[in-house]
């Protein structure tokens, strides 16, 4: 019997007992945590009772067991994958198993785990600003025809969502393009542990807000176009316009200052697109 089989006979006789509780804990989760990642902790919370190298069951078990639909899995074990925490075996015998972590993992859940506090996802951007001139100059070096094209496509996706003035779809594209370039670098602990800031920083973002007095529209716009020139020189290979926009790109508020206005109760700037 797969560890999926024991925890649905387990889930079969305590729904009943648990569904008041669980009903309050998820009234009391942040907005921003979606079904995905409650899908990926109930998971984390099977891994605890096995050693690793363990089997869990079938990608079909363990959705039931979720009780969530197969996109919605699919994308817990993304998540998942991205934190070292299971591998997927093809085949008989086959399905998720649970992975042996690496100090480089470790590392990355270590961050992960900070994300309770508001001043933590300020730090975390500062972090990430501080790695991103070394992903491009990886991407300067490393990036081929294959990767600049994927990083067009989300360009592509940043426009259609300026067009359509939809800043939450601005916002989620712009991520997916920092993750693409994070993507190029050979530097697995370096990809890893700036893959481990984007999730960080997107699960607590509460809204897209502009970093100074500058209308949402002309700001979004704005950020546009400078992500836009950066691949354009990315792919010219232009190290000195890369780096130059990446500065650009990279001021912001200090965590102090994002903290002050946390503290205050106001939204936290460093979740605009960055």
């Amino acid at each position: 019997m797969s560890a999926a089989d024991r925890g649905m006979r387990t889930t079969k006789r305590t729904s009943a007992q648990n569904a008041a509780g669980n009903a309050a804990a998820g009234r009391a989760r942040p907005a921003a945590v979606g079904r995905a990642e409650r899908a990926a902790e109930r998971v984390v919370a099977l891994l605890e009772t096995l050693s690793p190298g363990s089997r869990l069951g079938t990608k079909e078990e363990l959705r039931i067991l979720c009780e969530v639909s197969v996109g919605t899995f699919n994308e817990a074990l993304r998540l998942l994958q991205s934190r070292g925490l299971v591998t997927v075996k093809p085949g008989p015998g086959g399905g998720l198993f649970s992975a042996e972590q690496t100090p480089m993992v470790r590392l990355g859940n270590s961050v992960l785990a900070l994300d309770a506090q508001e001043t933590d996802v300020a730090n975390a951007v500062r972090i990430r600003d501080a790695l991103d001139p070394l992903l491009i100059e990886d991407a300067l070096w490393h990036a081929s025809p294959a990767d600049i094209a994927g990083l067009r496509e989300h360009i592509g996706a940043m426009e259609r969502a300026l067009d359509e003035e939809d800043a939450t779809a601005f916002v989620h594209a712009n991520w997916a393009l920092h993750a693409g370039i994070a993507a190029i670098t050979p530097n697995a602990l370096l990809g890893s542990l700036y893959s481990s800031l984007l999730d960080l920083i997107e699960a607590h973002t509460l809204s897209v807000l502009p970093a100074s007095d500058v209308p949402l529209g002309d700001y979004i716009a704005q950020r546009y176009g400078l992500h836009r020139d950066l691949i354009e020189a990315l792919d010219r290979r232009d190290r000195g316009e890369a780096l130059r926009l990446i500065h650009e790109h990279n001021t912001t508020l200090t965590a102090e200052e994002a903290s002050d206005e946390v503290a205050e109760g106001t939204a936290v700037p460093v979740n605009a697109p960055r």
